[in-house]
């Protein structure tokens, strides 16, 4: 079933790359900036769960796209913090034909018990795989 989900990722992923003009990936830090603005780079791969190398070219790929903007901390000029454009907000807007709108039409459709499960087994899955 994981890998069954992970493709499912994948191919909805390729839709949105084609039909909204970003991926899964690049979908998800404009959710994470559009709640959470103004936070750091290293923020932003310790929220999306990724390695801070694999969330720069995610970011580069979204400043090329003019969907996000790198601004220096007003009071440690060293620190870089990510914004939405307005093109980024307008993009964090929609909410059809994306991967969190598949998603949480499955859990509408899950009960709190099934959800609780589903979470912990997901948990001790991630956590094997930690290690």
């Amino acid at each position: 079933m994981l890998w069954e989900v992970d493709h499912g990722l994948m191919r909805v992923s390729k839709r949105m790359q084609r039909d909204l003009g970003v991926t899964g990936p690049q979908r998800f830090a404009i959710r994470i900036l559009g709640q959470r603005g103004g936070i750091g780079p290293g923020e932003l791969a310790r929220f999306m769960h990724l390695h801070p190398g694999t969330v720069t070219g995610v970011v580069r790929r979204l400043e090329r796209l003019r969907l996000v903007r790198r601004v220096s901390d007003p009071s440690d000029g060293r620190r870089q913090r990510l914004h939405l454009t307005p093109a980024g907000r307008r993009l964090d807007q929609v909410r059809t034909g994306t991967i969190e709108a598949c998603v949480r039409a499955a859990l509408a459709r899950a009960t709190p018990a099934r959800l609780a499960t589903a979470r912990d087994v997901l948990a001790g899955i991630a956590e094997a795989l930690r290690r």
